[in-house]
């Protein structure tokens, strides 16, 4: 299982044997893929007559059909070991489109021990003859493709995998990993932490922007979405919350299951898995939107008044953005040194600690812009952050708060260099994608916007972004030309090249 490993082995090595003491002939049996080298023929009238030669090439045509055997006859090509995304280049991987997760895990806090088996629903947008999954650390027991043992190696984050039988452009697969092991946590290029968080009483699974791959094998690009089941079994006593609706729960022997149902196209890196104890709060929300917050047990009195304004949060955002677009809400608070920043995980952000209620609005207004409207490359982060940012000033600006103008002109008046740092759609690097520029020059491109246009087609342009778009992907280009076309006779030439775009400060409007 390490990058040395052959593909494959067995019976072709037994009749290379054979191959090789028999003589060597040009002739080779037709319709065979056999790369043996050619040499001279047999003389007749030697000692390496006609027979021998009749041998020389009954074992060149059983090699060759080994080699075919095991490779499953295997025509087309090895899906790219990565997207080229322009600040993760290895994340996610082509020639396949994932439609569907199912994992089927078992943690055991003690031991800091991860048991898994996922099953990956995908399609082949080209002839594939094997394909990679992003996977960090963990030991890789099995993988099968359609059911049947697939070969596979391993090599950094890469999980290649080589199928038996061909998979051909728009075919529909099954693949099956075994793996266990210690999840690891990983160190972002800004120094943050992801992946698999142990906390005291559990474990705090975060992914953004490539943390999935610490505890499952998967696409992890946000460009690939899909749909999730999880079955998470823990020791009893414990809960474990995750993405979507809580469908089960199950206990025998000691352990506790939780099968977790996400059927909204979900991006990687907003896959979430909290495990510990927590104090659970279910309810409905007005259109009868489930509710689901989990709160340890410690922040719960600190928690209580701002998840309180949940319902009202929700109200508004539906005003301001356009319907819900997912099927249930509701929020994870662990303790601050679980995680050291809140996220956006879909249906439910994370909070370490008691929310602050800006913060709660911000992590809410992601499940619009983020998590449903997903960015196309994490070059687009502006578009996640730009809008939730710009969603804290919109509530000021309906709750008896500074006005976003007021908030704009107190951004541009202050001393703050790192405001002006890099326009916030071409960071300088991976470490910089979660900086000031992305998130309030971000939202200062929108007010910039608004103040085009007019509040009217702004908030039009606000609901139709995440209506075109919805459960999809979309990139700077794709926002920026739906814009011009919702208001062709504007004129967003100085706000693209300044402000999203441009380098420095940007002159007074």
């Amino acid at each position: 299982m390490s990058s040395t490993r052959r593909w494959c082995h067995g019976p072709a090595h037994r009749i290379a044997r054979v191959y090789r003491s028999a003589p060597i002939v040009r002739s080779v049996a037709p319709g065979t893929r056999s790369s043996a080298p050619a040499a001279r023929s047999a003389v007749p009238g030697s000692r390496w007559s006609a027979r021998a030669a009749r041998t020389a090439v009954a074992a060149t045509a059983l090699l060759a059909l080994a080699v075919t055997a095991c490779d499953g006859g295997v025509h087309g090509r090895p899906g790219g070991s990565g997207l080229r995304d322009p600040y993760f280049p290895k994340a996610g991987n082509g020639g396949y489109d994932v439609s569907h997760y199912g994992l089927t895990l078992a943690y055991d806090p003690g031991r800091a021990r991860l048991t898994g088996t996922a099953v990956i629903t995908a399609r082949a947008t080209e002839d594939l003859s094997a394909f990679d999954l992003d996977l960090k650390g963990l030991r890789v027991t099995s993988v099968a493709v359609e059911g049947r043992g697939a070969r596979f190696q391993r090599a950094g984050q890469e999980l290649t995998v080589r199928p038996h039988d061909e998979l051909r452009r728009g075919e529909t697969f099954e693949v099956s990993v075994r793996y266990s092991g210690t999840p690891q946590t990983l160190t972002d290029p800004d120094r943050s932490e992801e992946g698999w968080l142990r906390t005291a009483d559990g474990a705090l699974a975060l992914g953004e922007p490539v943390g999935a791959m610490a505890w499952f094998p998967v696409n992890d690009h946000p460009s690939d979405k899909a749909a999730y089941d999880l079955a998470i079994t823990v020791p009893q006593g414990l809960q474990a919350v995750s993405n979507g609706e809580l469908s089960e729960e199950t206990t025998s022997g000691g352990r506790t299951t939780f099968r977790w149902h996400t059927a909204e196209p979900m991006a990687s890196y907003l896959a979430t898995l909290a495990i510990g104890h927590y104090e659970i709060t279910r309810s409905t929300l007005p259109g009868h939107l489930p509710s689901y917050v989990a709160v340890d047990p410690a922040q719960a009195a600190a928690s209580r008044p701002v998840l309180a304004r949940l319902p009202e949060i929700m109200r508004w955002a539906q005003d301001s953005f356009g319907p819900y677009p997912f099927s249930s809400t509701g929020a994870i608070v662990d303790r601050p040194e679980d995680a050291g920043y809140a996220l956006e995980t879909q249906n439910r952000p994370v909070f370490p600690g008691a929310p602050d209620l800006p913060t709660l609005v911000h992590e809410l207004a992601h499940q619009w812009y983020g998590d449903s409207v997903t960015p196309e490359t994490w070059r687009d982060m502006w578009l996640n952050e730009g809008f939730a940012t710009y969603a804290e000033w919109l509530w000021d600006e309906d709750h008896d708060g500074p006005t976003a103008q007021q908030t704009f002109d107190a951004l541009y008046r202050s001393d703050d260099e790192d405001l002006w740092a890099f326009p916030p759609a071409r960071p300088t690097d991976a470490a910089h994608i979660s900086d000031r520029p992305v998130y309030d020059r971000g939202a200062m491109v929108l007010h910039r916007i608004r103040r085009t246009v007019g509040d009217d087609l702004f908030y039009d342009i606000l609901q139709g972004w995440a209506a075109v778009h919805r459960h999809g992907t979309a990139g700077t280009a794709d926002f920026t030309a739906y814009v011009e076309k919702k208001a062709p006779d504007k004129d967003f030439t100085e706000i693209w090249r300044d402000w999203l775009y441009g380098d420095g400060k940007p002159a007074h409007p």
